[in-house]
């Protein structure tokens, strides 16, 4: 005598995702951004293991670049041009604005060029496209930090106390971060298009760097044009840096609240353009 035995399987409901085109021009699709951050996770842990990936030296690259920036520039704009520096020893002086400048400048080649570096990955699936030159973005803070650790000895040897202005130093991190997103959401939408974005970056940066107070202090810009020299948002990031982790010169003023302004209106404007272009990068790439 046999019996049949009914077995019975639950089977998972499966997920099920529409993709809609944007309703608006505003619709910029934070929340399905918030639903990727795992992916966004595991996109900034590959940018950082493919960087340091067979590298006799690995992360030390994070504190040799700025370092030496900082000796040559110490030798040359220090000791034999003579800049003035607020009073505040000439190689903490330049380093305290290499750390952000260093990370600004690799933030923005990294991420300019991530978009066309992912091709296969953005042909294949769906999912916010915004989240890969945010994870370039994310991935250079590795980098800063190991070259703010550095600042911190610096800091130590030369004497140098913060003061109460330090608590003020997340704000200029975010604005560094900011400058770094925006500048990557526009020339990696742009270089999807024109390929030759690539090159002209490392002149726009080296050009950048001397249009920035790096290696000498804002104040020796005359004072009714300090305003406008804001515009350029690293100006304020490295001013701001000064201020609040050395505690020394005069607080930033105006320029900082003109670069903050040029950061919004820039990170705004890349993100409309970035996501106005994202349905034409599986195709363009």
């Amino acid at each position: 005598m046999h019996s049949d035995t009914l077995i019975q399987v639950d089977q998972a409901p499966i997920a099920t995702i529409i993709v809609q085109p944007r309703k608006s021009l505003w619709d910029l699709d934070l929340k399905g951004l918030w639903q990727y951050r795992e992916l966004l996770y595991f996109l900034v842990w590959r940018d950082v293991k493919v960087k340091y990936k067979q590298t006799a030296l690995g992360v030390a690259w994070a504190v040799l670049q700025p370092l030496l920036a900082t000796l040559i520039f110490s030798v040359f704009f220090g000791r034999l041009a003579r800049l003035p520096s607020d009073g505040i020893p000439y190689p903490v002086f330049v380093y305290v604005a290499m750390v952000p400048w260093q990370y600004f400048a690799n933030a923005l080649n990294e991420s300019s060029n991530s978009l066309v570096a992912s091709q296969n990955l953005i042909k294949k699936v769906y999912f916010p496209r915004l989240v890969i030159p945010l994870g370039s973005v994310f991935a250079g803070l590795v980098d800063f930090c190991f070259a703010f650790l550095i600042l911190i000895g610096m800091m130590f040897y030369y004497g140098i106390t913060p003061s109460a202005s330090i608590f003020l130093f997340p704000v200029f991190l975010l604005l560094a971060i900011g400058t770094a997103l925006a500048g990557g959401l526009w020339l990696s939408a742009l270089n999807v298009q024109y390929r030759d974005v690539k090159y002209v970056i490392p002149f726009v940066t080296q050009f950048w760097l001397f249009a920035t107070p790096v290696v000498y202090p804002s104040s020796l810009v005359p004072a009714r044009y300090r305003a406008w020299y804001g515009l350029n948002p690293m100006a304020g990031v490295i001013d701001g840096f000064r201020y609040s982790l050395l505690g020394r010169g005069g607080k930033p003023g105006a320029m900082i609240w003109v670069s903050s302004a040029a950061v919004v209106v820039l990170l705004l404007g890349g993100l409309l353009y970035f996501k106005k272009m994202e349905s034409t990068f599986a195709d363009v790439v």
